[in-house]
């Protein structure tokens, strides 16, 4: 089985860190077949209109993945998303209008990952 979703000891761990300034999320994605990438496409579209109109988040990277270079993982996609800090993250994963298009992307994945990065300072 794969990771789709945070567990709450992540999310309370992102919550809990002190760190102010802007965040890029590193998604790692690895669709469903028959049908996870149409699914994920209906996902970022809804996202896209809901949370880029807000300033919430913008995209930084989104692309196939084509081969590992450096160990074996595969995956599907790739995807660098910007939010203006980790509390705007946290708040639309808390918000309703995302919480109803979530099942989208929990529809469409078979594995994920996210990695939350800070720039170097």
């Amino acid at each position: 089985m794969g990771f789709i979703l945070p567990t709450k000891d992540q999310f309370k761990e992102l919550m809990s860190q002190e760190y102010k300034g802007p965040i890029v999320m590193v998604n790692l994605l690895k669709f469903k077949p028959n049908g996870g990438a149409e699914s994920y496409q209906k996902y970022y579209e809804a996202t896209k209109s809901l949370m880029f109109g807000k300033a919430i988040t913008s995209v930084v990277f989104r692309g196939k993945g084509l081969l590992p270079v450096i160990g074996n993982e595969k995956w599907d996609a790739i995807a660098l998303y910007e939010y203006p800090s980790i509390d705007a993250f946290i708040d639309m994963n808390r918000d309703k209008d995302y919480q109803a298009i979530v099942h989208y992307r929990t529809d469409a994945l078979e594995d994920s990952r996210l990695y939350c990065t800070a720039p170097e300072e």
